[in-house]
């Protein structure tokens, strides 16, 4: 059967599979479960599987997709509710998502994206754990700045902890990144940034697999840097950022915060935008699209930082 398009709503006991042909069917979401999807699907020859991206719910579910060689697309579910509201469909239930995926397939076509291998994933959920340790710290340091004397040692003593896990995580990916030939040749490319350390080296490694492999434009795109029109008719609304991933867009903005300082390229075009009149944060986006531009070309032509290169790229 060619040309069938396939939605799987994920919920964290059972599997919602449709075909946009509307029949639909439900899996556990065990082990032998999700076997007899991949059997089944393996009879109807999919062109495409979509499904969402639930915060790592899919993970598993994804891995063995992937090892099977079913071609596959994680959407952001933004993107399928506005799809929703475009055919007038409010109802939301388990199987009226998987039809709904199975639409988004069938019509909107998504290219189906490369997973990164275990490796790579591995790499990531400590890198995602590292980020959400530093997140959990600058809230804890927060409180503690305004914390009544009792709960201050509490306070002090949960610091602690998180500093010392942060610290042990970044050391498990340093080791990890230097085991790597090829991880380890990219970061010390992209540490040779002026701006660029090795937080910000890991999370491009560990999140952002595509780097060096894309054109200016499409880099940017990818991790929403590239500012987004908002005109019509005659009306010039303000452009701005969206969508993307967000966690390595976070990265970016520390960089570039620190690059406009450091690095000479990025100090000139930080405050040519500023003396032409734009608010910092414009300039600071701009700056975080160049620096990304500049990472992406010197990964892709395995150079290091040089200056007037730089610039050019």
């Amino acid at each position: 059967m060619e040309g069938v398009y396939v939605g799987i709503d994920i919920s964290r006991d059972k599997l919602d599979p449709a075909l946009h042909t509307g029949e639909s069917w439900e899996e556990e979401y065990t082990g032998a479960g999700v076997a007899r999807l991949i059997e089944r699907l393996r009879e109807l020859k999919p062109a495409l599987i979509a499904l969402e991206a639930t915060g790592g719910l899919e993970r598993d579910l994804v891995a063995a997709l992937v090892a099977a060689g079913l071609p596959l697309v994680v959407v952001n579910p933004r993107r399928v509710r506005a799809f929703a509201r475009a055919e007038g469909c409010l109802a939301k239930t388990d199987r009226i998502d998987a039809r709904l995926l199975a639409r988004f397939a069938e019509r909107i076509r998504p290219p189906a994206r490369p997973f990164p291998e275990a490796e790579r994933s591995e790499l990531e959920a400590l890198v995602t754990r590292r980020r959400q340790l530093l997140e959990m710290l600058t809230a804890e340091k927060h409180r503690l700045t305004r914390a009544p004397r009792t709960a201050r040692p509490s306070l002090e003593r949960h610091i602690a902890y998180l500093e010392s896990e942060a610290e042990a995580l970044s050391e498990e990916i340093a080791q990890r990144i230097e085991k790597s030939p090829l991880w380890s040749s990219v970061a010390t490319l992209l540490c040779s940034t002026p701006g660029v350390g090795p937080t910000t080296a890991s999370t491009l490694i560990a999140q952002v697999p595509e780097l060096g492999r894309l054109k200016s434009s499409q880099i940017a795109h990818l991790l929403g840097v590239a500012p987004i029109p908002q005109d019509s008719g005659i009306k010039r609304g303000v452009r701005r950022i969206q969508g993307g991933r967000t966690a390595v867009r976070n990265v970016l903005y520390m960089a570039a915060r620190s690059a406009v300082r450091f690095n000479p390229v990025l100090r000139a075009v930080y405050h040519r935008l500023l003396e032409a009149g734009k608010p910092r944060k414009v300039a600071l986006v701009a700056c975080m699209r160049k620096l990304i531009i500049i990472l992406n070309a010197m990964v892709r032509d395995e150079q290091p930082w040089k200056p007037p290169l730089s610039a050019a790229a």
